[in-house]
């Protein structure tokens, strides 16, 4: 079975294909250019996807040693996403799936990001906990099966990826913040600032906001207006850094207390920060628990995922209309 994936959510474009279960191309197109606006501009977003996605499709054939006509499978992230940038990827992969008469599977992104450690060599167990760090979302999920999801917790503000965005912002080191904050804390003292952690009882759900108006308060007082130094930016972002994986930790933990896993999974974009990634390490040494966490290659937004989860979704006898709509937000429904 040959399956391609197709993943244009906001701001790379990547195509990837799944030959009889191995992974023989995904590449993936980032556009850098949004840096110089402080953030991802939706219009232009689009445009460049619409101009990378055939010459990514007709490179990711021939690395795969394969014609469209060999490909059984079309999958396309269908949301959350930018709406107009996933029009392109999912439009796109309908246009090949009716001319070519295959099959055309819509996947949930975060869906995608879930079952990104099946892409490791070493993969995660049923039942697993999954900490998911995306761009716009941070959810703590009980993944019983490949088509059994319990939703446990998710931010009820700020996303973490946000948080570092705003944050960076602030201190002027620019976007994307979750690099650049990782840069400078490298440099700095993290036991500095007390920054708080939001403490939501008799919940796993996380919240941002207010660690986020707490460094700018900070700011405010201990700068007012004036350029920071150095020595302070690389202590604030530290800080701030340990604060941000506190949290996370925090409800992991709880949630590894309560239900019993075999498998721990770090997912999305956030989870290439080095300090989260070590800080779940120990935490699954600590419960005696496997941890499974992808790539640098499969953290960020990528086709591969994609195609994973739509094979997965085929195998359960699950396909998609052609006439399928993006879905810009995260739905519920495909939660228990």
């Amino acid at each position: 079975m040959n399956v391609l994936g197709i993943e244009s959510s906001c701001d790379e474009t990547s195509v990837a294909v799944i030959s009889d279960d191995k992974l023989t191309a995904n590449l993936i197109s980032s556009q850098d250019f949004h840096s110089k606006y402080g953030g991802v501009v939706p219009e232009l977003s689009s445009r460049a996807h619409l101009q990378i996605v055939i010459p990514l499709l007709k490179d990711a054939l021939a690395k795969s040693n394969l014609e469209l006509k060999d490909i059984d499978i079309i999958c396309a992230t269908a949301g959350p996403g930018l709406i107009g940038a996933l029009l392109v990827g999912l439009t796109f992969a309908k246009g090949l799936a009716y001319s070519l008469n295959k099959k055309f599977i819509a996947v949930n992104h975060i869906e995608g990001h879930i079952f990104s450690g099946f892409l490791m060599e070493e993969k995660p167990e049923f039942p697993f906990l999954a900490l998911v760090v995306s761009g716009g979302h941070t959810l703590l999920l009980l993944v019983k099966d490949f088509m059994n999801i319990k939703k446990l917790g998710s931010t009820v503000d700020d996303a973490a990826g946000e948080a570092f965005d705003k944050v960076s912002k602030m201190l002027g080191l620019g976007y994307p913040g979750g690099p650049k904050i990782q840069q400078f804390a490298l440099r700095g003292n993290e036991d500095k600032i007390n920054f708080p952690v939001a403490d939501l009882r008799n919940s796993f759900n996380f919240s941002f906001s207010g660690l986020k108006t707490s460094v700018l308060r900070y700011i405010q007082k201990n700068f007012s207006g004036e350029k920071i130094p150095e020595n302070d930016l690389n202590d604030i972002a530290a800080s701030f850094q340990k604060a941000v994986v506190k949290a996370l930790i925090k409800n992991a933990e709880k949630a590894l207390s309560e239900f019993e896993v075999k498998s721990i999974c770090l997912v999305g974009g956030v989870a290439a920060n080095k300090s989260l990634r070590n800080a779940v390490i120990i935490l699954g040494e600590r419960f005696n628990k496997k941890v499974v966490i992808p790539g640098m290659e499969f953290c960020g937004d990528n086709a591969a995922m994609i195609a994973f989860r739509g094979q997965k979704l085929f195998e359960n006898g699950i396909t998609s209309s052609l006439d399928a709509s993006p879905f810009p937000g995260l739905s519920d429904d495909i939660f228990s």
